[in-house]
């Protein structure tokens, strides 16, 4: 994220960051972990508020089993959670999440989980093609976890809901607005709980980097720099040798790049959907395959990508709706999709992005203190590109007296802002907190030694903890859901109190909530599309306003 950090300024960043957390859980003025968190991480469960146990597990259907579902049933505790029901339409799908890509891998596969004799039972008796088939079958079901592509997210978590399933959709919540508003309608109508899987509402490194900012830490917030870059350009060569025709197994024409969404089209898939496409809702194998390089099926890069950013930055900012969009989209590596000749992994949606959103400060009328000051404006730049990934993925908040730097979801840094007069420069000062009125503040503390040797060694990731794998929030949003479920009582549904507030215990990225983040990626795809600024309608936020941004738009590739 920042270009000019050394490893060892790098490493004065995390030891920041747990210093600051420590001094700032001993005052008081962070909840999300107690003192001496450097040592030891928060229990997400007592954060997050699903600790008590509610009985036996959830009994879930997973709808999706290609990359993402994968990711899933390898995060899923079966404790909360016992997946009985698989679905999914590709053969290799089907497959791979029965077998996995290995014990050690990010998709351990169900045998590996539940063992072999029940990973066998499943693919022999709760595979299913079909989701009504899957509904009307399994007698035992609750809920549903939604994997599909974009496209179908409306539709099949409306058929869960109305078979009286609640649901778990991935993010984004769904391909329109007007979509995200009638799925919170049924959810509704239907008493269902509908819960979005944004899971940096549930990563404790999150949690952590938002007390810091809600602190005061930072200062007064102007700009933040948020990017998700990759590099598609290499050649694609399969089992390292660089063939692109003929490779067994292989549709023609193979990849001519190494990149993660023009995945292979295997010929037993082809065999396997060429007659059935159209009934499961695409125009061709090749678009169900490759549904993130369309805009009909996927949203391009802001939906897939750039929604993680946005949600991330609406979070630090609290939730506060934006003000205007405008940015640039370009396909100016990939070939066009609608071009039979050009080879060049050819799709219907940028290869990069560009875009700029100005935010409400604290002390403007739409801020977080209903000021009246119309010139405080927080202003976010995202980028996405797929042809260098030079910088890791993730967001940069910059204030007045500090910068914080999230890195890949896994480590947290902070830098001082250098007082005039006051010796040592940011990037090589450890941090303390000191009180300035009634306020936190970083205070600076001579590091010319070298950082410390905790740090020094890499053993302190941030303040989420020191050592292990910093939690990606999956397991901890499929947890909540079925806390949810639990404590879920029917007769209430989606009551609400004097105070406008609802009755039932609902997740934290409920429909509402993920709606707002669906806004926020859609339209910055229209601003790109039409090349022009637009401001936000605050109508657009209302779940129960016929309002949306993207009215009459017409999705082409």
């Amino acid at each position: 994220m920042a270009l000019d950090l050394t490893a060892e300024q790098k490493a004065l960043g995390k030891a920041n960051a747990n210093d600051v957390a420590e001094d700032l859980s001993r005052r008081g003025f962070m909840k999300s972990v107690g003192a001496g968190a450097v040592l030891a991480p928060a229990v997400a469960a007592t954060y997050y508020g699903y600790e008590a146990s509610q009985g036996k597990p959830v009994k879930v259907a997973l709808i999706g089993c290609g990359d993402e579902g994968g990711i899933l049933l390898n995060e899923h505790d079966p404790k909360t959670v016992e997946i009985i029901a698989l679905c999914d339409i590709r053969p290799y799908n089907q497959n791979r999440i029965i077998e996995g890509e290995g014990p050690t891998t990010p998709r351990r596969g169900y045998k590996e989980i539940y063992g072999k004799e029940a990973g066998e039972k499943v693919r022999n008796a709760h595979m299913y093609t079909d989701v009504k088939e899957m509904l009307q079958k399994e007698k035992d079901l609750e809920a549903v976890i939604i994997a599909l592509p974009l496209h179908l997210h409306k539709p099949v978590a409306i058929d869960c809901m109305r078979a009286g399933k609640h649901v778990l959709c991935e993010k984004l919540m769904a391909r329109t607005v007007a979509d995200c508003k009638e799925m919170i309608k049924v959810a509704k109508e239907t008493g269902r709980i509908l819960s979005i899987g944004h899971q940096r509402h549930y990563s404790l490194l999150y949690a952590h980097a938002t007390d810091v900012i809600n602190a005061g830490v930072l200062g007064d917030i102007k700009h933040i720099r948020a990017l998700w870059h990759r590099n598609f350009s290499w050649d694609w060569k399969p089992d390292g040798k660089k063939i692109v025709e003929n490779v067994p197994g292989i549709r023609q024409p193979a990849p001519m790049f190494r990149d993660g969404w023009f995945q292979p089209i295997l010929q037993m898939d082809y065999d396997a959907l060429k007659d059935k496409f159209s009934q499961f809702g695409y125009n061709s194998v090749e678009e169900l395959v490759r549904w993130r390089l369309f805009n009909r099926t996927g949203g391009g890069l802001m939906a897939e990508l750039g929604s993680h950013q946005l949600d991330a930055a609406s979070i630090f900012l609290g939730k506060v709706k934006p003000l205007s969009v405008q940015g640039v989209g370009t396909r100016s590596f990939f070939g066009d999709v609608h071009d039979e000749k050009d080879r060049r992994n050819p799709r219907g949606i940028d290869d990069s992005v560009f875009v700029t959103f100005e935010f409400p400060g604290k002390n403007h009328p739409q801020g977080p203190h209903k000021g009246t000051d119309t010139h405080d404006v927080v202003v976010l730049t995202y980028s996405s590109i797929s042809t260098n990934g030079f910088e890791p993925y993730g967001e940069t908040v910059m204030g007045t007296r500090g910068t914080m730097v999230v890195t890949a979801e896994s480590e947290l840094m902070l830098y001082k802002e250098p007082e005039p007069g006051k010796g040592s420069p940011a990037k090589t000062t450890m941090a303390k907190v000191e009180t300035v009125g009634n306020k936190p503040a970083m205070a600076a503390a001579g590091t010319w030694g070298g950082p410390p040797p905790a740090a020094a060694a890499g053993a302190a990731p941030g303040i989420a903890g020191a050592g292990g794998p910093v939690s990606r929030g999956y397991k901890e949003e499929m947890a909540d859901f079925a806390h949810c479920i639990r404590l879920w009582k029917n007769d209430v549904g989606y009551q609400k109190n004097s105070d406008d507030k609802y009755v039932q215990r609902l997740p934290r990225c409920h429909g509402e909530v993920a709606m707002a983040d669906a806004i926020l990626a859609l339209t910055a795809n229209l601003a790109m599309a039409r090349r022009q600024k637009i401001d936000f309608d605050l109508d657009w936020f209302k779940s129960d306003s016929d309002k949306c941004p993207d009215t009459g738009v017409e999705h082409k590739d």
